[in-house]
């Protein structure tokens, strides 16, 4: 049992697909820690998952993942925008926008600090270089991206850099950064090696106005894609080389979110047409097109409703025997998934024509860890979570919440998908069934976000101003 945590059990509800795994998620004993306070949604495991950094504010409070103790405690010199951990776990990045400062403190030496003041410059973005040592901060109206060097107290300027949706990435082995930049009214991209900052390659992309980039898993294909009035995907090799351009439509709003697979073989782009289209890593066509129709008939398919529902205080229940979890109202709403019976209609919001960005298309798509699965999000169905089997290449499972899903993540070493709603609840999904457990923490603790550790043992829960950590128990299902 973990420092202060409180045990909380719940029942699943189990595919009834014949030849499927029977198993529900495996989340029949959990341990809650108790809450934490934190600002701004501040709060990041460290890599090696040892530690836990949250933000209060001006300060910065690091505790053991394990035990929950506090082992160093940071005061900064103005409240917290944005907080990073080096990739090696060793340094803490945080930025101030507001003052245009970053400070970087050691974990190893509490002593040592470092603080980098841009001065008029200003400052939008910072963030670690793969190796750790290097700071890079974009100044306001993204007038140069500068890099410092921890170790040599250096300072490198990139000009250029284009404000977008996603202009920076890095490939996952570190080696690269791949940088949008806008000169002369066109749209450029440069590579740079990240061990000595060279620059690498510089060439020209075929956009009108570059949204994104976006590195391959395996680091040998950068996606880039146009602004959303125009749908076009351009992919190009590490030397610049153009390999395919990939458009499905003219003349209507075009890509609204890209992701590739973990394997590198599927590239999924959303849409605001209410499709994700799957391009394979071999001739970069499109391998199948998954829609979200607002009629699910598929009989492959699972759908699961989450049902609402505010127990009734009989005499049994006001026994002085039966124990309560804390935190927990005898009265309070609980919730459980029954599978529908197809046709299934999905509630559909209609989005308001006269406001930018309407709430149409597919904005959220997440690959399981195995590339197996594939979960979306379609804007004007904001109650549900779609799930696609990409080795059948068809829809495995919806799950229709009672309220717009807020956040939704994979188990980085399990197919089991984590998702919340803004309420006290968090919801599990996998191969053998989903289930709803209620958070035991004390007052109103509703779950904004989730993020998972990297071993897949534990989540983080965020609220508003509080936090806790929900332990498993046992092991997930293969």
């Amino acid at each position: 049992m973990k420092n202060g945590a409180t045990r909380r059990g719940e029942s699943a509800v189990r595919t009834p697909a014949a030849g499927r795994d029977r198993r529900a998620p495996s989340c029949s004993e959990m341990n809650f820690s108790e809450v934490f306070r934190h600002s701004n949604q501040l709060c990041r495991l460290s890599p090696d998952g040892k530690c836990l950094a949250t933000c209060v504010q001006y300060r910065v409070v690091v505790r053991d993942v394990n035990t929950l103790q506090i082992l160093r405690l940071y005061t900064c010199l103005d409240q917290v925008a944005h907080v990073e951990w080096s990739s090696d776990s060793q340094f803490i990045l945080c930025a101030m926008y507001k003052r245009g400062l970053v400070q970087v403190w050691s974990l190893e030496q509490p002593d040592w600090h470092c603080k980098i003041d841009e001065g008029s410059a200003g400052l939008v973005s910072s963030r670690w270089s793969p190796d750790g040592r290097h700071v890079l901060n974009t100044t306001e109206f993204h007038l140069r991206v500068t890099v410092w060097s921890l170790c040599s107290k250096s300072v490198s300027y990139i000009k250029y850099p284009k404000a977008c949706q996603k202009g920076l990435d890095f490939s996952r082995d570190g080696r690269y950064m791949a940088l949008a930049e806008r000169r002369d009214c066109k749209d450029h991209i440069s590579v740079f090696v990240c061990e000595d900052w060279q620059l690498l390659r510089h060439f020209e992309t075929e956009t009108q106005d570059l949204s994104g980039v976006e590195w391959s898993s395996n680091g040998c294909v950068l996606a880039v894609w146009d602004t959303c009035l125009e749908y076009k995907v351009l992919l190009y090799s590490l030397d610049g080389r153009l390999l395919f351009t990939y458009s499905a439509y003219d003349w209507s709003l075009g890509i609204k979110s890209i992701t590739w697979s973990p394997s590198s073989q599927f590239l999924a782009i959303g849409s605001y047409d209410e499709k994700v289209r799957i391009l394979n890593h071999i001739t970069w066509k499109k391998l199948i097109e998954f829609e979200h129709p607002a009629s699910i008939s598929d009989s492959k398919a699972v759908v699961y409703r989450e049902v609402e529902r505010r127990p009734m205080a009989g005499q049994d229940d006001l026994s002085v025997h039966q124990q309560i979890p804390s935190g927990t109202s005898l009265f309070s709403t609980q919730s459980k998934y029954e599978i529908c019976e197809l046709p299934v209609q999905v509630p559909v919001v209609k989005p308001d024509p006269d406001r930018a960005n309407p709430k149409i298309g597919v904005s959220s798509m997440a690959f399981s860890s195995d590339s197996r699965y594939l979960a979306t999000k379609n804007d004007n169905m904001p109650n549900n979570v779609w799930v696609w089997d990409m080795q059948r290449l068809c829809l495995l499972a919806v799950l229709e919440q009672g309220a717009p899903v807020r956040c939704f993540q994979w188990d980085p070493r399990h197919p089991r998908l984590a998702l919340c709603t803004g309420n006290a609840r968090m919801y599990l999904w996998s191969p053998g069934g989903c289930v709803a457990v209620q958070v035991p923490a004390e007052g109103s603790f509703q779950v904004l976000s989730l993020s998972w550790h990297s071993n897949g043992d534990s989540l983080i829960l965020l609220g508003k101003e509080h936090l806790c950590l929900c332990y498993m128990e046992t092991e997930a299902p293969e």
